[in-house]
């Protein structure tokens, strides 16, 4: 019997006991980030290449507050509890942890991946945390995104209906 996905939303203050734990059994820790406001195929498949990098994923969700400021104020679409939970219930995340700052520079800190991952929208200077795990000897890897799959995208066609 699988996680039930709620145990996979664990807290901030709780994370680093978590994969103390799983570091201790050796296991390689793989980090991502993002808004994940429509999650949609190109989501998906970042995050099966990022599991596919180590044994555990973890997914730093921007928290709702934090969406605004980057995106606007008609953002999120959806709240961070149901972006959590939907992430939750992906087979290849294993944790869902909410930060509040604009970027996830602290909470990577307090994760210490292995791996860091992001698409390839971003040029390696451009990704935050890189420096930092690199410096650990990490290893931060870029994926090419979905060409037609995009948040933007999907809402630019939900506002033409």
């Amino acid at each position: 019997m699988s996680t039930p996905p709620l145990h996979k939303i664990v807290a901030r203050s709780k994370i680093g006991r978590v994969l103390d734990r799983a570091r201790r059994a050796g296991r390689i820790i793989v980090f991502t980030n993002g808004c994940f406001d429509l999650l949609h195929a190109g989501h998906v498949k970042l995050l099966q290449k990022a599991r596919s990098l180590g044994d555990v994923l973890v997914v730093g969700l921007n928290s709702d507050r934090s969406v605004r400021r980057l995106k606007g104020a008609q953002r999120p679409l959806a709240s961070a509890a149901d972006r959590a939970t939907v992430l939750s219930a992906l087979a290849c995340v294993d944790y869902v942890v909410t930060f509040g700052e604009d970027t996830p520079l602290d909470l990577i800190r307090q994760v210490k991946p292995d791996v860091l991952v992001k698409g390839g929208d971003y040029k390696l200077d451009e990704i935050v945390g890189a420096d930092f795990v690199r410096q650990r000897r990490g290893s931060v890897r870029r994926f090419r995104l979905v060409p037609g799959r995009s948040t933007s995208l999907l809402m630019r066609r939900i506002q033409r209906l």
